[in-house]
């Protein structure tokens, strides 16, 4: 019995080997939008960012819903140009949160994912439960791309954008709508 064992099959007697078969591949295309990109093409190209003005004192509480936020036209409008697909927020202690979407992150993106980290937080257990407004770093810091380390450190901090926080709803008047007056005078 030192022979190998051989196939005796009658249907693939005298094939050396089954036919190849042809594989049907068929990628789906990408389903996010013309001009977003990823935060790491923005590092590659070094391509600077510009926050949206409109999030710095929104007098909006981290631990309630983005709905709840007085100028409802902003949540709509970009987080940061040029639109990208995901970022990190950072807050002071150092949590990071991802907001995300295809089409581009827009505001609301950004607090609702605020609001899912912070939605079971009593406001008793905030220090600071307001949102003050997001940076980017990198706008305000001059680093030494020969050196290492800070070269790190930059890479770090291009793609992610710090959360502040306040004690108090620092509501700014950035929409500009006026409130109608009570036209019934008592």
């Amino acid at each position: 019995m030192t022979e190998p064992l051989t196939r005796v099959d009658s249907a693939v007697q005298g094939l050396s080997s089954s036919p190849p078969k042809e594989k049907i591949s068929h990628r789906r295309t990408s389903s996010s939008a013309a001009g977003v990109s990823s935060m790491k093409d923005m590092w590659d190209t070094r391509t600077m960012l510009h926050v949206a003005p409109e999030t710095q004192k929104t007098g909006w509480k981290i631990n309630t819903s983005s709905s709840s936020v007085e100028e409802k036209d902003i949540l709509k409008k970009p987080l940061i140009m040029p639109m990208v697909r995901a970022i990190d927020l950072v807050t002071d202690l150092g949590s990071v949160i991802t907001a995300r979407n295809r089409q581009g992150v827009t505001i609301k993106d950004a607090l609702d994912a605020i609001h899912k980290a912070n939605k079971k937080r009593a406001d008793d257990e905030l220090d600071k439960p307001y949102l003050e407004g997001f940076e980017w770093s990198p706008e305000h810091t001059e680093y030494d791309e020969t050196n290492p380390k800070e070269l790190k450190e930059m890479e770090e901090e291009w793609q992610r954008l710090l959360i502040h926080l306040s004690s108090t709803p620092g509501v700014s008047n950035f929409g500009g709508k006026k409130k109608k007056k009570s036209a019934a005078a008592e």
